[in-house]
């Protein structure tokens, strides 16, 4: 799957919590300053063309809905990530987070309980 830019995401986002949506209701979860409908359409069929938004034409309408789930595409996210710049290990990702972000001990402990019940 190829990576989605920064507004293709943010398109997704509110496309994956309205599950189907015309153009204008998508433009209505946006917040102001509203995006015009053109650029809005444009990127629809941008993301139609990537194969992530499917559509249901009503006579000169389209009404929009998403062909891959979050969890799928955050799946792919997560793996092309570590792929790119942790040098494909998972444990190095989840090393940088913990030092990063400065888990409390219960949330380590929460990542250790939770990687346990994967084996």
């Amino acid at each position: 799957m190829k990576k989605l830019t920064r507004k293709e995401e943010e398109l997704m986002k509110i496309l994956w919590k309205l599950e189907r949506a015309f153009v204008k209701e998508i433009i209505e979860k946006y917040p102001d300053p509203k995006p015009h409908y053109n650029t809005i359409s444009s990127l629809v069929r941008l993301l139609q063309e990537k194969g992530v938004v499917g559509f249901k034409q009503y006579g000169n309408t389209y009404q929009y809905f998403p062909l891959i789930s979050k969890e799928e595409y955050r799946r792919s996210f997560m793996s092309q990530i570590v792929t790119d710049y942790f040098d494909n290990s998972y444990k190095s990702a989840v090393a940088f987070f913990v030092k990063e972000k400065g888990l409390s001990d219960n949330e380590i402990d929460e990542l250790v309980r939770l990687i346990k019940e994967q084996k």
